[in-house]
């Protein structure tokens, strides 16, 4: 019988903490603040930047929205992220995807100062992740850890196998992980038979973007499985694992949605609160 990785609960119990977390800053005369900049009118883009002002209302974090027009240039928006990086009352700095195609992203998100990249994509972040020093990382990874870590699972010596290596979360997850001793196999869409390297997996980490790849076959009996992946399909919004297949062979599962996903706010919000100390020089 196999045991649900419950995003849901464990997100509850971060945001609990985060609400504490506020209070203290709060009671030092600082109001952690989320700036958001969003250039066009994408419609997922707009309901997720609208969520996550509902989110930061509920834990108590001050929230700006930057709206910019899908005709804006790299100069303006530039100019946005250097006076955001200015504001000593912002504490993160997050820039909604996609941006216009005129935009250069990459010089977008470099503008953005390290301490206050809360999606973790500045280039000295993903150095420090690298590296192993501490920085702001991308939420989704983290999430993926934070589901094992809570709900009891050893990573240490255990065999991780991460389906994905995109720049959102395989690649970095790589090196996440590896902090937390794990020994780790990166596979991918052009892996030849993935399944024979699912199956020697303690613990399966699915991140490539393509519905239902990791079948039951793929997965020993007892492993761990965490979807980290979020497709559209004719039915609904499904992961990158079978869940009703893989369920009846793992020892845990993550759902989707429900799972990884739940997490990725809270964490974000984390990277607010951490990225205040940064900035104070207390980390």
């Amino acid at each position: 019988m196999y045991k649900l990785l419950d995003g849901k609960a464990i997100a509850k119990i971060i945001k609990e903490e985060i609400s504490l977390e506020v209070t203290e800053w709060k009671n030092k005369g600082i109001s952690p603040t989320l700036a958001v900049i969003l250039a066009g009118d994408d419609p997922a883009s707009v309901y997720y930047a609208n969520a996550k002002k509902k989110v930061c209302a509920n834990l108590g974090f001050e929230y700006q929205l930057h709206e910019l027009s899908a005709q804006t240039n790299d100069r303006e928006l530039l100019e946005l992220t250097q006076q955001l990086n200015n504001d000593k009352n912002v504490h993160g700095i997050m820039v909604m995807p996609p941006l216009p195609r005129q935009i250069d992203k990459d010089k977008v998100m470099a503008s953005i100062k390290p301490e206050k990249d809360v999606d973790g994509v500045h280039p000295v972040n993903r150095g420090y992740i690298m590296s192993g020093q501490d920085g702001l990382f991308p939420a989704t990874p983290q999430s993926c850890i934070e589901i094992l870590l809570r709900s009891g699972v050893e990573i240490a010596g255990k065999n991780v196998v991460i389906v994905g290596r995109g720049d959102t979360v395989g690649k970095p997850l790589v090196f996440m992980i590896l902090k937390h001793n794990a020994t780790v196999t990166i596979c991918h869409s052009k892996t030849v038979d993935l399944g024979a390297h699912t199956r020697k997996a303690d613990i399966i980490i699915a991140a490539v973007g393509r519905a239902g790849i990791i079948t039951a076959d793929m997965v020993k009996e007892g492993a761990v499985v965490v979807d980290a992946g979020i497709n559209k399909t004719e039915n609904g919004i499904c992961g990158d694992v079978d869940f009703e297949g893989v369920k009846e062979v793992a020892g845990m599962i993550s759902p989707v949605p429900g799972g990884v996903g739940s997490l990725t706010t809270a964490l974000l919000l984390k990277n607010v609160l951490k990225g205040i100390s940064l900035q104070k020089g207390e980390s």
